[in-house]
């Protein structure tokens, strides 16, 4: 039997300088903006980086929220005696039991029973090489004693976030964009390129934050830092993974049981917790699925769900308690009514870290389950992304087929007919129509194109034209792209490889862990599961959806016998709750002096935030609502932006 195992939330924080004098100061501010992350424990500890006496340093911080008994064996700052190599880290290695036999089969020592101290021994040990064979999500700042070098690392799919920020010789870090900021060493300037990401997408576009000063660290990279790289100012990043090239399965059957494998590990693994565990529960197959196998390799999970008394919401409470009924979970649910429902935006709008129009029913369902005691729960979060569960995964093919009879005429001429063939629609459906038609037609452009927010047009009208911001016609950076495999001809695979690095990455993955944190809960997401990723990614499009299979085929074949059937046969509705009745509603008066904020943003046009905003609230009913809720989302941020004043 393995001895309690001792979990952990947190938040990091770190400063590297040339200069150690502010560090300990800039650590402590930091780590005080996170309390949410973890009120229960805190620590600092500050390392040299050359042998001058006052020389360039680390100051490494950590705040802990334990799930279970607070013990000091889960103390981080964590220290190895041995060698003197320290580490803060955020989040869980699931596989932490399986490294940790290895590592003792290398005479290695431990006093915890937790995964810190594995992740530690292993970087000790192997070195960055620990990063390939980890099964988790993390963000980390290991301290190497001999080289005196720090190395920051993220996990392969970026599930839990890690901000930097470079400023006359420091490098600043941390879990939240807020705590950086906070730590009075990096200024606050606004980045027009991040703005024009962010309204391009309704959240910002990795590696650009809102801020010129911080960039979020690319997902499944590592940078060593050391006072030589902190006098040239350089980043050395680089990718430790990325997606892998696709490879000849063997029949479906032989697919279908190393994926059921695999998924069930995956789940068992992020089942470990001696704490009562959660699953987040709607209608569809992907939280049924967690639920089904999180029951047999946990005992009776709760489920929970929430539900909305407002007019025009939809949500699927009703499927979600025949679902648990058939089960055998024990299930909660909360129903909110309207003036909860909007107090509630109001505040999900103050917690944000960064702007999104994104992630209300997260914020909303994590401060139910936290109410109920549960510090642990699972989301099916990337099953839509690996299996083919979105629109975009049919749209895009018949995308290219329709644009393939037009390639042949210049990007400018096809823009020009589609204005006018397109004239008749609602101006937000005309915009993406011309957008589409004059794009290049590869896979990984149109599935691009099938999330924007605004338009090219809207963009070019705010004064944020792609060109001259240096980014690519569809608002990203080049290194956005890195993690991109899929040959060409491969279309489902080129989908799922930019709904897993632009959509689940930059919008789900992050609101996910932010409005989660904000009520201190573990979400976890086993479909992201390592060993799962790798093999699934790389599997070719004709195996993960043969020619005339539903969505989501392959998941579907393998929960068949598990799942009640109203699970595979009731339509896909999800949450959809009025936005466009509560911005220009009950939330109007904040959500226009949002909009008033963002309307005197020195580089965007003001009398085209005011525009866009008037056309939105006259079509109202002809609007998607992320439009009016992306000017509200962005102004609140920019309203709200913590005033420290850098040293």
């Amino acid at each position: 039997m393995f001895p309690r195992i001792l979990l952990a939330m947190c938040g990091i924080a770190g400063v590297i300088s040339l200069d150690p004098l502010p560090i300990e100061g800039a650590v402590c501010r930091a780590m005080r903006a996170m309390i949410h992350r973890g009120p229960d424990d805190e620590g600092f500890e500050q390392f040299p980086l050359t042998d001058l006496p006052d020389g360039p340093a680390c100051g490494l911080g950590f705040r802990r929220l334990a799930i279970m008994d607070l013990s000091p064996l889960g103390h981080q700052p964590m220290i190895n005696r041995a060698t003197g190599d320290a580490i803060i880290f955020n989040g869980e290695i699931y596989n932490h039991r399986e490294l940790r036999g290895e590592l003792e089969g290398v005479g290695c020592t431990f006093r915890s029973s937790g995964d810190t101290e594995v992740l530690l021994q292993a970087l000790s040990t192997w070195g960055e090489k620990t990063l390939e064979r980890l099964d988790g999500m993390f963000a980390l700042a290991f301290f190497h004693a001999s080289t005196k070098r720090v190395m920051l690392a993220r996990d392969p799919l970026g599930i839990k976030p890690l901000y930097l920020a470079r400023t006359r010789g420091t490098v600043v870090f941390a879990s939240e964009v807020r705590t950086v900021l906070a730590s009075g060493l990096v200024p606050a300037d606004i980045d027009p390129a991040g703005i024009a990401g962010f309204l391009a997408y309704g959240a910002p576009q990795d590696p650009l934050t809102i801020h010129r000063s911080i960039r979020s660290m690319p997902s499944g990279s590592r940078e060593w830092i050391s006072a030589a790289t902190l006098t040239n100012n350089s980043s050395s990043a680089n990718r430790y993974w990325r997606f892998p090239s696709a490879v000849a399965p063997g029949g479906e059957e032989a697919v279908l049981g190393r994926i059921d494998d695999l998924l069930g590990e995956s789940v068992r693994l992020q089942c470990r917790s001696d704490v009562p565990l959660g699953v987040f529960l709607s209608g569809g197959i992907d939280s049924a699925t967690m639920a089904a196998l999180a029951a047999t390799a946990n005992g009776s999970p709760s489920t929970f769900a929430v539900g909305y008394d407002a007019p025009g919401a939809i949500d699927e409470t009703a499927a979600a308690v025949e679902t648990a009924h058939c089960l055998g979970t024990r299930h909660f649910q909360s129903i909110v009514d309207r003036d909860w429902v909007t107090l509630l935006a109001y505040e999900w709008l103050k917690a944000a870290d960064r702007p999104s129009i994104d992630g209300l029913n997260t914020y909303i369902i994590s401060g139910a389950v936290r109410d109920r005691g549960i510090s642990v729960t699972l989301s099916g979060l990337g099953a839509d992304e690996l299996f083919g569960g979105y629109p975009s995964f049919q749209n895009v093919p018949r995308y290219q087929r329709l644009l393939r009879a037009v390639a042949w005429l210049p990007a400018n001429v096809r823009r020009s007919v589609a204005s006018v063939v397109f004239a008749p629609l609602p101006s937000g459906q005309r915009a993406k129509a011309i957008d589409l038609v004059s794009s290049n037609a590869s896979a990984l452009e149109l599935a691009l194109l099938t999330r924007r927010v605004l338009s090219d047009h809207s963009l070019g009208r705010l004064g944020l034209k792609s060109r001259h911001l240096g980014l690519s016609p569809q608002y990203l950076t080049p290194e956005a792209y890195e993690a991109i495999s899929a040959e060409s001809h491969d279309t489902f695979r080129a989908v799922s490889e930019a709904e897993l690095s632009f959509y689940m990455g930059n919008v789900l993955l992050r609101d996910s862990d932010t409005n989660s944190m904000a009520h201190s809960l573990e979400l976890r997401v086993p479909f992201l599961g390592q060993n799962l990723i790798d093999y699934v990614c790389s599997l070719p499009g004709t195996t993960r959806a043969p020619a005339g299979s539903a969505p989501k085929h392959l998941l579907r074949r393998i929960m068949a016998e598990r799942l009640p059937t109203g699970v595979f046969t009731r339509p896909k509705s999800g949450f959809s709750l009025p936005f466009d009745d509560w911005i220009f509603g009950p939330l109007r008066d904040q959500c226009e002096a949002a909009v008033d904020t963002l309307a005197h943003c020195t580089f965007l046009d003001s009398k085209a935030v005011r525009s866009l905003w008037a056309g939105y609230q006259l079509h109202r009913k002809k609007t998607h609502w992320s439009r009016p809720l992306a000017l509200v989302a962005l102004g609140n941020y920019l309203g709200n932006i913590p005033r420290v004043a850098p040293l």
